[in-house]
């Protein structure tokens, strides 16, 4: 409690004895005020106009007894009192202090001019018990508040040891887990998580900041044997002091149903995603067929494809876009007549001009479909050359996009390497040295570098 003037009401008849404690505290005027009255009846006046914070008062007054004025404990926070006695006795001193009477004094001239003395030490203690009393209402009606809102919420709410051991749990556990709150109550918590999951849990408040709320989800063990998923959200309630944990609180909700949900769903993701992926296999088989010239060709740069890249650092997701853009790379071909597509000798201009088009029909066959759209730089892009010298739009060096500049190299390897119905393979050594001679023309210089370093060690 805090004052910028400490009023002192001091309840004293006698002139002397008043007179001489309103000396004592003459040399404190500036910060301690002493109102002085005669009697019970006009202490109570003066504590309804303006509060003390501290009664000092002889025991017996001319209307009764000050005692009267004690709180009787009733009230720990009422104004601090001093009793004072012009004689000594030891049951009225103990009754004064049992009746909440900070101190009792016997008057004498030294214990008068003490009093001032005597008056700071007891608001001091009054002071210190004053907040160990608030600390503990606080903490009371914190605790009631707390039960008041666990009692009655749908979700479970528990106390835990830093170790688990459950200190408290709402009556929810029995709707969520089948135990009652005295059958969990004392046990450990990480008993009832999943193995799988429980180092979650264990490792909740290890290297992490401590004043977090942390939301997990995890398995836990239903009384009747079965695992329920549970999203739990856990803070620690550290010591103001030290900063340590003193317990954790949790609240915990069935999420049971939502995980069959997600579940459900991500099932149904993936057999679609099955089903396009066989689409586009069966479409590569198509075309495979119908053009028996490159038979092999699709799934051997595909492959290659996929080597080079995971050694770019593509990641596991970009490698599945890539893959499904080498498979499709010569879809466009299937919209090529076969006259043309199939004609065992050289191509006239005006073919090789139907020809050229076969990445935007590509293009025009696979961008409606979403799910492809990451897969069409390939398919759409891998004729286009460093030099600008390619098709169908002619864009150079960094324009073209990163896949079409790295399967263009793997298209030109492999279709020089295999052999063909009008020509016998290349040697290997000769492929190398075309694509080399070629570099910075028709290829991406530094694709060159790691592609002929992934052909190096594919041979070892």
């Amino acid at each position: 409690m805090s004052y910028d003037v400490i009023n002192i009401l001091l309840i004293e008849d006698e002139d002397p004895h008043a007179e001489l404690i309103q000396r004592a505290f003459e040399d404190q005027s500036s910060r301690v005020c002493v109102n002085r009255v005669r009697s019970l009846t006009e202490a109570r006046v003066h504590m309804l106009l303006e509060e003390p914070a501290l009664i000092i008062a002889d025991w017996r007054l001319p209307d009764g007894e000050s005692m009267e004025l004690l709180p009787n404990h009733n009230d720990p926070l009422a104004t601090p009192i001093i009793l004072m006695t012009s004689y000594g006795n030891e049951r009225i001193a103990v009754e004064a202090l049992k009746s909440g009477a900070l101190d009792y004094v016997v008057k004498s001239p030294e214990s008068m001019l003490d009093m001032p003395h005597l008056a700071e030490r007891a608001i001091e203690q009054w002071a210190a018990r004053a907040e160990r009393v608030r600390m503990q209402r606080a903490l009371l009606e914190s605790e009631a508040q707390f039960r008041l809102l666990a009692e009655n919420a749908s979700d479970m709410i528990s106390r835990l040891t830093i170790d688990g051991q459950m200190l408290y749990v709402s009556p929810a556990c029995e709707t969520i887990l089948g135990y009652t709150p005295e059958e969990l109550i004392g046990t450990n918590s990480f008993d009832f998580i999943h193995e799988a999951d429980s180092h979650l849990a264990r490792n909740l408040f290890k290297a992490k900041p401590l004043d977090v709320t942390y939301t997990i989800a995890l398995r836990a063990l239903r009384k009747d044997g079965n695992y329920v998923w549970l999203e739990t959200s856990t803070r620690a309630i550290l010591d103001r002091r030290t900063g340590d944990i003193l317990e954790v609180q949790t609240a915990s909700r069935d999420i049971t149903e939502r995980k069959k949900a997600e579940k459900a769903l991500q099932d149904a993701h993936d057999h679609l995603r099955e089903a396009y992926e066989k689409t586009i296999e069966g479409w590569v088989r198509a075309l495979d067929l119908r053009d028996r010239e490159t038979e092999g060709h699709t799934q051997r740069v595909t492959e290659l494809t996929l080597i080079v890249a995971a050694t770019l650092g593509f990641s596991e997701e970009e490698l599945s876009h890539i893959r499904r853009g080498a498979l499709l790379h010569d879809m466009g071909k299937m919209a090529i007549p076969d006259d043309i597509l199939q004609k065992p000798g050289p191509l006239s201009e005006a073919e090789w001009e139907k020809m050229r088009r076969h990445p935007i029909y590509a293009y025009e066959m696979l961008s409606p479909i979403s799910y492809l759209h990451r897969a069409l730089d390939i398919p759409y892009y891998h004729h286009e050359r460093w030099d600008g010298s390619g098709y169908p739009h002619a864009l150079k060096g960094e324009d073209i996009p990163l896949v079409a500049r790295l399967f263009a190299i793997v298209d030109v390897w492999d279709a020089l390497s295999a052999d063909r119905p009008y020509r016998k393979k290349m040697p290997r050594s000769e492929v190398i040295s075309y694509i080399s001679e070629n570099s910075g023309k028709l290829f991406d210089p530094a694709l060159v570098k790691v592609f002929l370093s992934v052909i190096e060690k594919e041979k070892q």
